[in-house]
């Protein structure tokens, strides 16, 4: 399979290489872009009963969670120069009040994959769509 995928051009594909595992077919690609490697982000987390680590009096069921977390990044993309006062206002973690959501820079593999998927898609200033992990719903703006 090594073999074959190094005799190939970028953009071709091979014929069907067997092996004692099976066929394969391999193709040679472009580098894909990887963007960034680090970022600086904030965010909002609105948990729910049953999240991860919700804080001690969150009482609001997964759906009631989702209506404030769409409520928020539609605040947050209205007026993005008010997210950290939103942060402040609605945000679920611990600090967040005191930081603006403020999370800091922080790398690939960092945050949960969902999470860090989401806030290495953003262009800087942008607003995230409503984003789901273990410890409720996340809006992130990526500010640098």
């Amino acid at each position: 399979v090594v073999d074959a995928a190094f005799e190939l051009s970028v953009g071709e594909r091979s014929r069907a290489v067997e092996t004692p595992r099976g066929f394969y077919i391999v193709a040679r690609e472009e580098d894909p872009v990887v963007g960034p490697t680090e970022i600086w982000a904030r965010h909002v987390l609105i948990s729910f009963v049953e999240a991860r680590r919700a804080v001690e009096g969150v009482t609001r069921s997964r759906d009631e969670a989702l209506a404030l977390a769409e409520q928020v990044r539609d605040e947050a993309r209205a007026q993005p120069e008010r997210f950290a006062e939103l942060a402040g206002q609605y945000s679920d973690e611990p600090g967040a009040a005191d930081r603006g959501g403020d999370l800091g820079p922080f790398g690939r593999g960092a945050m949960v994959p969902a999470f860090e998927r989401a806030a290495f898609a953003l262009e800087v200033g942008v607003v995230s769509d409503v984003v789901e992990t273990p410890f409720g719903f996340h809006v992130i703006q990526r500010y640098r």
